[in-house]
């Protein structure tokens, strides 16, 4: 048995969002700290290594009985979703993809002008009280991504495992955030609108129903 299943989804910006860009050579003047954007829009996106990373690592915490130094190391169930490079290498059934933002044209009804924001911070030294301020761009908050997501299916009951590690993986990370700067605030999401259909091959209503269940609950 063999299928792929799709679960689409929105994931919406409560705060401003920085996924960094390299800024090693931004001209004086220019944003201290850029974010990644679609070079064919110049829409801020979401790679899809940013959200698969970061939801393996709070899941790890979850599920892990000792401390992994390596994802290669994390737990069984981890290991079976999301795949392993150790020996015997194992293909994980869970397949992300890059997310760009879609609702700017909502979002300039609203009265935005750009799809982006600056933040300035600054640092202060302890030892000298020197300021050290910067430009950091954040995708703005209300931004919404698309989230497409491909699963494998080999085994329908399996499926309904690794689904509710999934919904794990999302509610971890609405309580946590996404991006850098979490801590003073930064990264803060919402999953909404998830879906779940099969596009390859083929899936019992049932399982459909009960993984949509999941999802929804």
């Amino acid at each position: 048995m063999f299928a792929k299943v799709q679960i689409t989804g929105v994931i919406e910006l409560v705060t401003g969002m920085h996924i960094g860009a390299s800024g090693a050579f931004s001209a004086i003047g220019a944003v201290d700290s850029p974010i990644i954007k679609d070079v064919r829009t110049g829409n801020p996106m979401i790679p899809g290594s940013s959200l698969k990373g970061k939801m393996r690592s709070l899941l790890a915490k979850r599920y892990n009985t000792t401390v992994a130094t390596i994802p290669d190391e994390d737990a069984e169930c981890l290991l079976s979703l999301f795949g392993s490079a150790k020996k015997p290498v194992r293909t994980g059934r869970i397949l992300f993809s890059d997310m760009l933002m879609c609702n700017w044209e909502s979002l300039k009804e609203q009265g935005l002008t750009s799809k982006t924001e600056i933040k300035f911070e600054n640092t202060i030294s302890r030892t000298t009280a020197v300021a050290n301020p910067r430009q950091i761009e954040r995708a703005v908050r209300g931004s919404e991504f698309e989230l497409n997501l491909i699963y494998e299916m080999n085994d329908e009951a399996q499926m309904e495992e690794d689904f509710k590690i999934l919904k794990e993986g999302f509610r971890l990370l609405e309580y946590d955030y996404l991006g850098g700067s979490g801590s003073r605030g930064y990264g803060k999401v919402k999953f909404k609108e998830l879906e779940v259909v099969t596009v390859i091959g083929e899936v019992s209503d049932e399982v459909l129903e009960k993984c949509q269940n999941i999802l929804n609950d």
